[in-house]
């Protein structure tokens, strides 16, 4: 069941660029290694932190070709697939080539703010076209719309193509509920990693990680004591973690990471406007941080 490999912690991964904004291909490949390196379960490619908005369709297809191509298999692989117009998302469903990944990870339309019967037509519709079990993907400090527990559970029910959610609402009692009330197979898993092991210990089945593309192996094993119902354990691991996690969403995500993993000498921090890179700051902040807790 494709459920049981997608629980744990997933890392979601940036879109590295060269100097002069094209994908620098190399530095992802070493982004990839690195979290496989590290103990990630799971990889997913085009979500909010690879920054999609600012990709064509033609470069979310090569991405994807290269991040399927350079894992190999040695992970599973999740691959994002949102927008705020439903038939484009449709185009990227025929676009991407899916076939030897996992799943889809699809975020709520952003900025027209559909109403809840609107994201049901909306999930329902990309569902039913998608090729591979989809991932919902709530995120309302970005879209502008919350998913509620109600709309969410409507969807798992009536649409078996969708398999989970990536909850980034930072309610946890919506969340609960949705763990609560869902079927036993449906994957909840957080969007958020300082609620990732309270997530975990309500119920959920993992999270989908920013900080683990930092430090994969403390993350990792972070969440693999939670999995296990080590909670005491759990919390204790993460609180050393918790300066650095609140460090890589100071400045916006994925301003904070690319900071970071420039600080880290992973890969260079250049971003496509609207977004900037982070502050000489933030920069110090992260060798500081890296040095300070051992982050390497």
């Amino acid at each position: 069941m494709i459920q049981e490999k997608l629980r744990g912690c997933g890392a979601a991964m940036i879109t590295p660029f060269r100097e002069d904004g094209s994908i620098d291909y190399d530095a992802l490949a070493r982004t990839i290694d690195y979290v496989i390196a590290g103990g990630i379960d799971y990889i997913v490619a085009l979500g909010t932190t690879a920054e999609v908005p600012t990709l064509y369709i033609p470069e979310r297809v090569e991405v994807a070709a290269f991040v399927k191509k350079h894992i190999n298999g040695r992970v599973p692989l999740v691959i994002g697939a949102g927008g705020n117009s439903t038939s484009e998302v449709l185009d990227q469903l025929h676009e991407i080539d899916f076939e030897g990944a996992d799943a889809i990870l699809s975020v709520t339309p952003y900025y027209n703010k559909p109403s809840q019967e609107g994201l049901y037509q909306h999930f329902k519709t990309v569902a039913e076209a998608a090729p591979l079990p989809v991932i919902l993907y709530n995120i309302p400090g970005r879209s502008g719309v919350n998913m509620l527990p109600e709309t969410t559970l409507r969807i798992a029910r009536d649409i078996p193509n969708v398999i989970g959610i990536k909850e980034a609402s930072g309610n946890i009692d919506q969340i609960e509920r949705i763990i609560r009330e869902r079927d036993k197979n449906f994957l909840v898993l957080s969007g958020d990693d300082g609620m990732a092991v309270e997530v975990i210990r309500r119920g959920g089945d993992g999270v989908i990680s920013v900080a683990a593309d930092l430090f994969p192996s403390k993350f990792c094993h972070c969440i693999d004591l939670a999995m296990r119902g080590d909670f005491e354990a759990a919390f204790k691991e993460y609180e050393p973690l918790d300066e650095a996690v609140n460090a890589l969403f100071a400045e916006g995500n994925p301003t904070g990471i690319k900071c970071a993993l420039k600080a880290k000498g992973i890969i260079g921090g250049t971003m496509r406007l609207p977004l900037v890179e982070g502050t000489p700051a933030l920069y110090e902040k992260f060798v500081n941080l890296i040095a300070k807790y051992d982050l390497h």
